[in-house]
C-alpha cells in the first residue's frame, strides 16, 4: 500500500535545477536510505515530500489520513516548557481521548442516566467506541512510551523537568527527535538523525526504528547506521533518483556493478563506431566497395549512441607514509588520572600499543576520550600515573576541532608556512588532491566549512610524514567518498593509529584493537567494532548464566549440590528444550535462505528486474520479520524452560535440606 509518493519532480532555485524528474514511493513498512552527495538535493526532497516546499513539476501523493513526520518541524518550540511535557504533547490525541473517557464514565455514574434508555445506547456506544480507538493508539501506556523514548535518548528522569530554554543545541535536537519518535507517525522522515548522538543512543535508535512499524525515510552519512535500519536505498545523482534494493552496502555493490557495465557497453560501442568509420574511410572512393560504404555510412548515421557515463565527482586522494620507522613498542600508559583543573575525569588507565596497532577509544560522552589525547600529544598535565612513548616515534595529531589553524589565514599560506620547503607547484598540487582548486587555495580559513577545514587539517597531517597518528574524530564533517578516501589510506599506512571516533563504519574498517573507557580505567579487545560487540554480547549472556547459577546456589553455602531429578519430568523438559531448540534452528536456515536470495538479487543488475528485485525484497523483509518474531518467541520459551528448571533444582535442594 503506497503512504507516499513523489512522481517526476522537478525543482530549481535561482535558476539553478536541484531537482529533475526525481521520483520516491514510500510504501507501507519501508526502510528507505536516501542517499547522494553533498549539494545533490537531498534534504530539498524531503522538504518537498513533508509538504514544507512545493515542487516546481511533478505531482505529489499523500493517502488519506496518513500521519507524516518530520524532526525539523519541532525544533526551537516550546521554550519555557520541561522536558517531559514537550515530549508528551505529541500523545496530545491520546490526552484528549482519555479526557473524553473520563467524562462519559462521569456521565455513566449519574443513576438518573438509566432512566432514560434511549440515551444510555447512546452513552454506552460512544464509550466503547472511543475506548477501542484509545485502545488502538495505545492509549493504556502512553506514559511509558514517552518515558521510553526519552530514556533511549539519554534524558534520564531528573532531566524531565528542566526547561528547554536551558538545553543545548545538541539536547534540543535530540529532544525534537524524542517528541517525533513518540508521536509515532505512520511515516517517520528523518535527515541526519545521528548528529549528537553517542554509540549507545545510537544503538536504541537503530532498534528503535529497525523494529517499529512506520515507514521510514532517512538521510544519514553513518554508514553503519543505514546498513542496519534501512532495507531499500534510493540514490539521487544529477538531479535524478534510482532505487536499490537493499540497504548501503548492496546499493555500493549494485552501483559499481552498474557503472562498470555502463563503462563496458560505451567503450564497445565506441570501438563499433570507430570500425566503422575506419571502414567507411578505406572503401567509399572504391568502386567495387562504395555501396557497402555507403550502406555502413548509413547505418552509422541512424545509430542510437549512447552518452558517455557520467564520471564521478571528484574526492580525496590521500596516502599517508612515514618518515621513518618507529620502534616496536610506540606507546605505555601507567595507572594514568586524566582531567581539568585537577579535577579528574578518569583514573586508573593502563595499556600498551605497539608498532601497527590502529587503536579506537571508546566509551560514553564526557568520558575523557578527547582529554586523554590532548594529554598524550602534551596539550594537558596528567593528574596522576604516566605514560612513554618509544623509541623514534614522530607524532601527528589531528584535534575535534579547528586544530589550531590560523583563521585569517590563505589555504595556501596555511601549508606553505607549515612546510616552507615546498614550491609553489607542490602546494598547489597538494592542496588539490584535498579538493582546493583555483580561487579555493585563496580562501581565508574562516571562510571555509567544516568539512573544508576537515580536509585542510587532514593534507596537513599526511604532508607531516608522522609514524604514530592520534586522530580525534577524522571522519566528522565528511562526507561518504571523503570518509572512504580516508579509510583507503589509513588502511595502507604502515604506522600507529590512536583514535577516538563515533563512526561505528569507519571503526570496523580500520580498528584493530578496541579500548574501552569505564568508571574502572580502560577494557581491553582485540579486533573491530563488531567483534567488540560480539565479544560484550557474549560476555553478557555468560553474565545472565552466572546469576542464574548465582540464585541456585544461594543458601547452600557456595557449594553446589543438585539433586536428581526424576527421571520422568527430565524427559517431559529435556523433549520440550529440544523441540525450541529445532525451532531455533528452523529459523536460523531460513534465514540463510533469505541471505542467499537477497545476494542473488544483488548479482541481477537489469532495469526491469531492479523494479521486480525492490518487490521481492519488500516480501522478503516482511517474512524476515515474521520469522524474527517466531525466533524472539521460540527463545523466550527456551529461557523460561532453563529458569523454570534451575527453579524446580532450587526446589528439589530446599526439599533435600
Amino acid at each position: 500500500m503506497i503512504l507516499l509518493q513523489a512522481n517526476r519532480v522537478k525543482k530549481s532555485y535561482d535558476g539553478m535545477e536541484v531537482l529533475r524528474e526525481a521520483s520516491i514511493t514510500v510504501r507501507a513498512g519501508d526502510k528507505i536510505g536516501l542517499v547522494g552527495p553533498n549539494g545533490a538535493g537531498k534534504s530539498t526532497l524531503l522538504r518537498i515530500l513533508t509538504g514544507e516546499e512545493a515542487p516546481d513539476e511533478g505531482s505529489m501523493y499523500v493517502k488519506n489520513g496518513v500521519r507524516l513526520g518530520y524532526v525539523a518541524q519541532f525544533v526551537g518550540r516550546g521554550e519555557d516548557m520541561g522536558v517531559y511535557d514537550f515530549v508528551a504533547e505529541a500523545k496530545r490525541p491520546i490526552q484528549q481521548l482519555e479526557r473524553e473517557l473520563r467524562e462519559l464514565e462521569a456521565q455513566m455514574s449519574d443513576p438518573a442516566l438509566y432512566e432514560d434508555e434511549a440515551r444510555f445506547a447512546e452513552i454506552a456506544h460512544l464509550y466503547e467506541e472511543k475506548t477501542r480507538r484509545f485502545e488502538s493508539l495505545g492509549g493504556y501506556q502512553w506514559e511509558a512510551d514517552v518515558r521510553r523514548v526519552l530514556a533511549g535518548l539519554n534524558f534520564p528522569r531528573d532531566m524531565h523537568d528542566v526547561p528547554i530554554a536551558t538545553l543545548s543545541g545538541g539536547q534540543r535536537t535530540r529532544l525534537a527527535l524524542a517528541r517525533l519518535l513518540a508521536a509515532r507517525p505512520d511515516v517517520l522522515l528523518l535527515d541526519e538523525p545521528t548528529n549528537y548522538l553517542d554509540m549507545d543512543t545510537l544503538a536504541w535508535l537503530e532498534d528503535f526504528l529497525s523494529h517499529g512499524e512506520m515507514s521510514l525515510v532517512v538521510i544519514s552519512h553513518d554508514r553503519y547506521f543505514l546498513d542496519r535500519v534501512t532495507r531499500l536505498t534510493v540514490a539521487l545523482e544529477g538531479g535524478q533518483t534510482r532505487a536499490y534494493p537493499g540497504p548501503y552496502r548492496v546499493y555500493l555493490e549494485m552501483r559499481a556493478a552498474e557503472r562498470e557495465e555502463m563503462w563496458r557497453r560505451y567503450e564497445a560501442q565506441q570501438d563499433e563506431i570507430a570500425r566503422m568509420e575506419a571502414f567507411i574511410e578505406r572503401n567509399i572512393a572504391r568502386a567495387s566497395t562504395h555501396r557497402r560504404a555507403q550502406s555502413r555510412r548509413r547505418m552509422l548515421e541512424r545509430m542510437e549512441r549512447m552518452e558517455r557515463p557520467a564520471a564521478d565527482d571528484p574526492s580525496l586522494w590521500m596516502r599517508f607514509s612515514a618518515r621513518r620507522t618507529s620502534g616496536e613498542d610506540v606507546l605505555d600508559v601507567r595507572d594514568l588520572a586524566i582531567g581539568h583543573g585537577g579535577q579528574p575525569l578518569a583514573r586508573h588507565i593502563n595499556f600498551r600499543v605497539q608498532r601497527g596497532m590502529r587503536l579506537a577509544i571508546l566509551g560514553p560522552n564526557g568520558a575523557g576520550k578527547t582529554t586523554l589525547l590532548r594529554t598524550l600529544v602534551g596539550e594537558l598535565r596528567p593528574i596522576e600515573g604516566w605514560f612513554r612513548f618509544g623509541q623514534g616515534v614522530d607524532l601527528g595529531y589531528y584535534a575535534q576541532e579547528d586544530g589550531g589553524l590560523p583563521p585569517d589565514e590563505r589555504v595556501i599560506d596555511v601549508v606553505w608556512n607549515t612546510f616552507p620547503d615546498l614550491d609553489h607547484t607542490s602546494v598547489r598540487k597538494l592542496l588539490a588532491q584535498f579538493l582546493f582548486r583555483g580561487e579555493d587555495v585563496l580562501k581565508p580559513v574562516r571562510a571555509l566549512s567544516g568539512g573544508e577545514q576537515s580536509r585542510l587539517r587532514l593534507c596537513l597531517l599526511m604532508q607531516s610524514g608522522a609514524n604514530v597518528l592520534i586522530m580525534d574524530e577524522p571522519t566528522n564533517h565528511l562526507d561518504i567518498p571523503s570518509k572512504e578516501a580516508l579509510e583507503a589510506a589509513l588502511e595502507e599506512y604502515d604506522g600507529t593509529v590512536i583514535f577516538v571516533s563515533h563512526d561505528r563504519y569507519f571503526i570496523d574498517q580500520i580498528a584493530t584493537h578496541v579500548a574501552v573507557f569505564n568508571r574502572d580505567g580502560v577494557e581491553w579487545y582485540i579486533g573491530n567494532y563488531t567483534d567488540y560487540m560480539e565479544k560484550v554480547m557474549e560476555n553478557e549472556r555468560l553474565r545472565r548464566i552466572e546469576g542464574a547459577e548465582d540464585e541456585t546456589e544461594a543458601g547452600g553455602g557456595g557449594t553446589r549440590e543438585v539433586a536428581e531429578e526424576p527421571p520422568a519430568r527430565r524427559r517431559i523438559r529435556s523433549s520440550e528444550a529440544r523441540k525450541l531448540e529445532a525451532e531455533i534452528a528452523r529459523w536460523e536456515e531460513a534465514a540463510h535462505r533469505m541471505e542467499r536470495e537477497m545476494e542473488q538479487v544483488a548479482k541481477d543488475q537489469s532495469e526491469a528486474a531492479v523494479a521486480q528485485d525492490i518487490e521481492r525484497l519488500r516480501d522478503l523483509d516482511a517474512r524476515y520479520r515474521r520469522l524474527e518474531a517466531e525466533y524472539q518467541r521460540a527463545l523466550e520459551q527456551w529461557e523460561a524452560k532453563s529458569m523454570e528448571l534451575e527453579e524446580l533444582r532450587k526446589a528439589l535442594e530446599d526439599w533435600h535440606g
